[in-house]
């Protein structure tokens, strides 16, 4: 396949785009700037065009560029902000690819495990559930409708709901990293809460798999089939780092610190699972946390793309790189 993607120096894009192409797939990489390379085509977010030289021959599109999350969204110019990166730049895409003058048959749209929101505790959420509360909730169910103007023109449109990315150089883990390394990790408040969690190498991989299977529509959630809870993730994290973990955060010292953000994700439980990918027969390189974990945090980790972590401190050897099938656990 031909295969077009948005965010393509992102934390996800520059893992997809040499795993897609190792798979024999041709990858036209849609960038903001002029185009200083021949695998490279324009694409103008603001108004939603391409290059119609790029549309006319590629088969998909993956969009997968995004505002950045990490941070306080009180100021309503941020979530101005990213909303406009996650829903207004995704329906013009998706006009653009809807108007039936070029030929991409397939639109992978990724979206986030944040669409379930808050107020879940223990109960399995798997894709078939309804949208929950939040500002997350809220941006993951319009950034799909918005994709869903795609599918009124006839695309083939995926929702690949991205679980939190276990990345030693992004997001959670990066921000946990320093304070377990110094012995002041621990979980948060009585570590109940589930989290749903995903390599980024695996995260790829699924994106790549619906891809390659034209029976996958609609919401898939990428998140490894093993959520754990907070306090076993903070436990799991201190054994591989050979630190301990056994501080309890208050919930309102982050909620003070880091305001909707925290309360929306470090203090949300989302006990997600995989149940399309597992049922379409993908298997997930690391299902395990303590295996991700290692794999990741390792100096040497292979990857396909630059999941090798850059951190150092692993306790134990680093764990093999090579496919491990999913357990199938749903519960």
């Amino acid at each position: 396949m031909i295969i077009a993607v948005t965010g393509v120096s992102g934390h996800l894009g520059s893992e997809l785009v040499p795993l897609l192409r190792a798979a024999g797939h041709d990858v036209v990489r849609l960038v903001r700037r002029e185009p200083s390379a021949p695998d490279e085509a324009r694409w103008n977010p603001a108004t939603g065009s391409v290059d119609p030289a790029a549309l006319e021959r590629a088969d998909a599109v993956v969009h997968l560029a995004a505002e950045n999350i990490l941070g306080r969204w009180e100021d309503p110019q941020v979530r101005r902000r990213i909303r406009e990166s996650r829903v207004d730049v995704t329906r013009r895409l998706a006009e653009t690819l809807a108007t039936g003058r070029y030929a991409p048959h397939t639109l992978v749209n990724a979206a986030a495990i944040g669409y379930y929101g808050l107020g879940h505790t223990d109960e399995t959420l798997t894709e078939d559930l309804q949208p929950g509360r939040g500002f997350l909730a809220e941006i993951g169910r319009d950034r799909e409708a918005a994709a869903a103007v795609a599918a009124a023109g006839g695309l083939r449109v995926v929702n690949v709901r991205i679980g939190v990315v276990q990345s030693p150089d992004q997001g959670m883990l990066n921000f946990l990293l320093p304070r377990f390394r110094r012995g002041l990790g621990g979980r948060i408040g009585r570590g109940r809460r589930y989290l749903a969690w995903v390599t980024r190498v695996d995260a790829a991989r699924a994106c790549q798999h619906v891809l390659e299977h034209p029976a996958v529509s609609g919401p898939v959630n990428a998140v490894s089939p093993n959520p754990v809870t907070n306090a076993e993730y903070a436990r799991t994290l201190g054994r591989v780092l050979g630190r301990p973990a056994v501080l309890a955060v208050p919930p309102f010292v982050l909620r003070r610190a880091l305001g909707s953000f925290a309360e929306e994700t470090l203090l949300r439980s989302t006990r997600a699972l995989p149940a399309r990918l597992l049922d379409t027969g993908f298997t997930f390189r690391f299902p395990e946390l303590e295996t991700a974990l290692r794999h990741v945090l390792a100096p040497s980790a292979a990857s396909t793309g630059p999941d090798s972590a850059r951190a150092s401190g692993v306790a134990g050897p680093a764990a093999p790189a090579h496919a491990v099938t999913a357990s199938g656990r749903r519960s």
